[in-house]
């Protein structure tokens, strides 16, 4: 591990491919702050301007659900009916849903 590695705090980065999907994360980076966090990202995952938003969390600013926890946090939903949309008709003019 480098010395910046140790010192600079670590970033993930979030990618939108283009206007109306979802940021999906793409990666991670380390930099000094916000500012340097984003160029950096620019640089490593949008060299072929393949990206029109990105993001960057500080990776320790981000919480995550135990994946052994899965069914005291999920398989409540299976019961209400009314948390997945399946039944709903969407115009035409809606994309990316």
């Amino acid at each position: 591990m480098s010395d910046i590695q140790k010192e600079w705090p670590l970033w993930e980065v979030f990618l939108r491919s283009r206007n109306g999907l979802d940021h999906k994360h793409c990666g991670s980076v380390h930099a000094s702050d916000p500012k340097l966090a984003l160029q950096v990202a620019r640089d490593v995952y949008t060299r072929r301007q393949e990206g029109v938003s990105i993001w960057v969390v500080l990776a320790d600013n981000i919480i995550a659900s135990d994946p052994d926890a899965k069914p005291e946090l999920f398989d409540p939903a299976e019961d209400k009916i009314y948390r997945h949309p399946t039944f709903y008709k969407l115009p035409d003019e809606v994309n990316h849903m």
